[in-house]
């Protein structure tokens, strides 16, 4: 047995057999092995049920030539391990005598060793760099995201499901019986739901879980997209986690709260600082600051994320940090003690949580290893400040465009070190092309203004 399979197998015995029961009390029939790609796109292959054994010690085989970023054609066998901690009975697929199940997966290579091309195996590398200095990542995810409407044929549209506004009820909130429906899915596959509400755009939705360490966290955000996709289409609606879907509007972010625990204690909580801030959290800050321009690629990977980060719309495009102030790209919520945390405001729900959880806890992990001190904090309104006094005060921008966001990946060294070579060279060509087609494209808007007038 290889390394990889022991280590999960020795101390999970009890869970592995609390999994056999509920597969036979809830009449399971199929699993769902599951996994996402570079992009973050979830993928899985169906076993049943009597293959549980196989599944378990990472028997299952998939051709990784036929993942985006995977593999090559002559290296294309791959394995997938299940995370035992990740089981879960699909609700929707519960009937009398019936259910499906599923598994997260890591990818694993023919001789048992993790493989470099998997995002989660990404993630699981930096949350060991950070054990080795004796720090857990707890990480707490906030995915906006929009309901649509769908034409007769079952097609997306732009119209918004209801018009309602931040915090409304119904009846302008429509939306409350599909997070309802939402809700009650997590819950029964082991999400603790903390908060739901109507977000500020039209047709705009968020759902809040609680926090969990970085891997589990990661998990949960790729879950909760599948779940808010799949409920929302039972109600003949389309979920997208697109940034920016409509002009004029705010777009969808995914607030990323982190924390580093040490010991059981919050690392980053020092009740004798004015700001009751430890000096780790301020050289967390300052790591976010001094690499957030070279991992904005991954934390908002689209050609539409940078049509999100634009002034007016409540998106923090501007480098700095400030305890309160949400105009400021990272903020310090009000709660201390153990839920002393730092929130960086400009990732997307688009981005692949894996790699961007990773590139995040990195960036701030940079700043504690190497003792950077950060900047004063800007209090101010930035979005009303006047470009003079940004200068005058130092705050520059993150990147304005796909295209730069790349430029200053590949300038940089968070996310070579980060994703490792595999997924760094696979990521920054498939953006590359994505930006290409883009800039190359003869858009609509093109048309409209200029082809009657020329």
């Amino acid at each position: 047995m290889s390394k990889v399979l022991a280590s999960q197998t020795s101390d999970q015995t009890a869970v592995l057999e609390q999994i056999k029961e509920t597969i036979k009390q809830k009449h399971v029939e199929l699993l769902h092995l599951q996994f996402v790609d570079i992009e973050g796109i979830l993928k899985h292959v169906t076993v049943t049920a009597e293959q549980l054994d196989d599944v378990v010690e990472g028997k299952i085989m998939f051709d990784g030539s036929s993942i985006k970023g995977f593999s090559p054609i002559n290296r294309s066998d791959l394995y997938l391990l299940p995370d035992l901690n990740t089981f879960a009975v699909l609700p929707w697929t519960v009937e009398e005598g019936y259910s499906e199940a599923r598994f997260l997966c890591s990818v694993t290579n023919p001789d048992g060793t993790l493989f470099e091309g998997d995002p989660r195996n990404v993630l699981k590398k930096t949350v060991e760099r950070a054990a080795q200095k004796g720090y857990t990542i707890s990480v707490g995810p906030e995915l906006e995201f929009f309901l649509f409407k769908t034409d007769e044929n079952g097609n997306p549209t732009t119209e918004p499901q209801d018009n309602g506004g931040y915090f409304e009820p119904s009846p302008k909130d429509l939306g409350e019986r599909v997070r309802l429906a939402i809700y009650r899915a997590l819950k029964a596959m082991g999400f603790t739901i903390e908060a739901s509400h109507h977000e500020v755009a039209e047709g705009q939705h968020e759902i809040n879980f609680k926090y969990a360490d970085a891997l589990g966290a990661a998990d949960n955000a790729t879950t909760y997209k599948w779940v808010v996709k799949t409920i929302a289409s039972q109600y003949g609606l389309h979920a997208t986690f697109m940034p920016k879907p409509v002009f004029g509007i705010n777009g969808s972010g995914m607030h990323v709260n982190m924390s580093l625990f040490k010991d059981g204690e919050n690392a980053f909580f020092d009740p004798s600082d004015e700001n009751q801030l430890s000096e780790t959290a301020y050289q967390f800050i300052a790591g976010l600051l001094k690499n957030v321009k070279s991992f904005a690629a991954v934390t908002n990977p689209l050609v539409n994320s940078y049509k999100r980060l634009v002034p007016g719309y409540e998106a923090p495009c501007y480098i700095a940090w400030s305890a309160s102030n949400r105009s400021a790209l990272i903020r310090i919520p009000a709660k201390r003690g153990v839920a002393t945390r730092v929130e960086l405001r400009c990732p997307d729900p688009s981005a692949n949580p894996y790699l961007a959880y990773a590139i995040i806890a990195a960036a701030g992990l940079d700043g504690v290893e190497n003792g950077l001190q950060a900047p004063a904090p800007i209090d101010e309104d930035i979005f009303h400040m006047s470009e003079e006094r940004r200068a005058e005060l130092g705050i520059e921008n993150l990147p304005g465009s796909l295209g730069k966001a790349i430029e200053e990946l590949e300038a940089g060294t968070i996310g070579r070190d980060t994703l490792g070579e595999h997924v760094f060279n696979e990521y920054v060509a498939m953006k590359k092309a994505e930006w290409d087609s883009y800039r190359t494209a003869v858009h609509a808007w093109e048309i409209e203004q200029y082809q009657g007038k020329f």
